[in-house]
């Protein structure tokens, strides 16, 4: 096996599916996850997390790494970068006792706040804590965990085989975080634990990041409206055989350029929407949630409150689909017409050429009569001079002699002509 090439990249590739490990939260603690877009690129993400992890003397991620997971003085710190996004996570081991009192964001420096580069996504602040029974959260939540977040917006579900419960309203609260719940019950082991947290901060962002497609979805229907009310027009303009088809085309080629202008500026967030939205349905499925006192689930939320917004961008982006559909096929029958109508010209073009090929050739062949008469006229004349002497003793009168003369000659001089004829069309057809 030592004498076999591998391929360039197949211990990068075969790590990666174990470079982002689950967090293990033995105990009761906090979460804090910030997701922030990443407009600068990976170097300056990079650097954003070098300057933060020197602040606490912690050590380096590898060249050119999109994640790390280390120690942040005291807390643990997770850090991931993203095509579009980064995120930020902390687990701190300290918990408020009253619920979300604290801020687990004073535990990074200000000033590295201040020049962080990117603006904020979604801000999502859990609160861990352990009971022994499931009895003993049922009990919480219908005293005390229910106060916690907005009571019409409330989602909670038994997970994980009831082995933890997680609540949660997805509604930014005063500080700007967005509040989850995740209580574990007997002796669950800090592995699944890590994995719940892990899912419910995923579910957040991804949701966030799938909901951003949202208003370019409703600004892709304003514009629609408007183009295809122009596009109407324009097939109405086609049916009628009156209109200019040249002037219809310069409006349907440009209702074409604006539809595609359109297209491209919302293809990737559409596309990039779909995806957050399979993994945020795919996160919701692994749960595996079972009912909590008459709870509403996080799948019944999504269903609700989620799913009806992404199937907003979908009927967006299928409005906009269908629109260029029918803009290349008005523009390929106009096309045709524009051609039917350019062949027609042609058609008529090439008639008018052969009637004034016809009479060019009429006009030829009066000059070339014109042209044996004056030719046999000359050639009369010198033959009547150059015969008169030879021929005295025959015919005493010039005018005998010419009138003699007449008919030889034309037919001579119409014979040459025909033959010279004969050779240029010859020649011009060779070439």
């Amino acid at each position: 096996m030592n004498s076999l090439k591998n391929h360039s990249r197949r211990y990068e590739l075969a790590n990666e599916l174990h470079a982002r490990p689950f967090p293990e939260i033995p105990g009761p603690g906090q979460a804090l996850c910030i997701a922030m877009t990443n407009p600068s690129g990976a170097a300056v993400a990079r650097a954003q997390l070098i300057d933060l992890l020197d602040k606490f003397g912690a050590a380096h991620p590898p060249p050119e790494a999109n994640h790390h997971h280390g120690d942040l003085g005291r807390n643990r710190l997770k850090w991931e970068r993203h095509s579009e996004f980064v995120t930020y996570t902390l687990f701190l081991d300290v918990l408020a006792e009253k619920p979300f009192s604290s801020d687990p964001q004073s535990a990074l420096p200000d000033d590295w706040l201040a020049v962080l580069d990117g603006e904020v996504i979604t801000s999502i602040l859990v609160r861990i804590e352990r009971a022994e029974t499931a009895q003993d959260v049922e009990q919480r939540l219908d005293s005390e965990i229910r106060n916690w977040f907005v009571g019409e917006s409330l989602a909670a579900a038994f997970v994980l085989d009831k082995n933890a419960v997680v609540a949660g309203d997805f509604r930014i609260d005063e500080a700007g975080h967005v509040r989850f719940a995740v209580i574990g019950i007997g002796d669950v082991g800090a592995r699944r634990m890590g994995r719940v947290v892990q899912r419910v901060l995923e579910i957040e962002t991804y949701k966030q990041m799938a909901m951003l497609t949202l208003p370019v979805a409703r600004k892709v229907f304003a514009e629609v409206g408007i183009l295809e009310t122009e596009l109407s027009s324009i097939s109405k303009a086609m049916a009628d055989k009156k209109a200019n088809p040249d002037k219809t085309l310069d409006r349907l080629l440009e209702v074409s350029a604006e539809v595609e202008v359109l297209s491209a500026a919302a293809a990737f967030r559409f596309s990039a929407g779909r995806a957050y939205g399979a993994i945020v349905d795919q996160r919701v499925k692994v749960l595996r949630e079972d009912r909590i006192l008459q709870r509403q689930l996080f799948s019944e939320f999504m269903m609700r409150r989620f799913d009806p917004a992404m199937r907003t961008c979908q009927a967006a982006e299928k409005r906009l689909e269908d629109l260029s559909q029918r803009a290349a096929r008005a523009a390929e029958l106009l096309g045709t017409r524009v051609s039917v109508a350019g062949a027609e010209q042609n058609r008529q073009l090439l008639e008018s050429m052969n009637k004034r090929a016809a009479l060019q050739m009429r006009l030829q062949e009066t000059v070339e009569g014109l042209s044996v008469v004056a030719v046999s006229y000359y050639a009369v004349n010198l033959l009547v001079y150059l015969l008169a002497p030879l021929t005295k003793h025959y015919v005493e009168d010039k005018t005998v002699l010419a009138g003699i003369l007449v008919l030889p000659v034309m037919l001579a001089v119409w014979l040459m002509v025909r033959r010279i004829k004969a050779r240029v069309g010859t020649a011009f057809d060779q070439r």
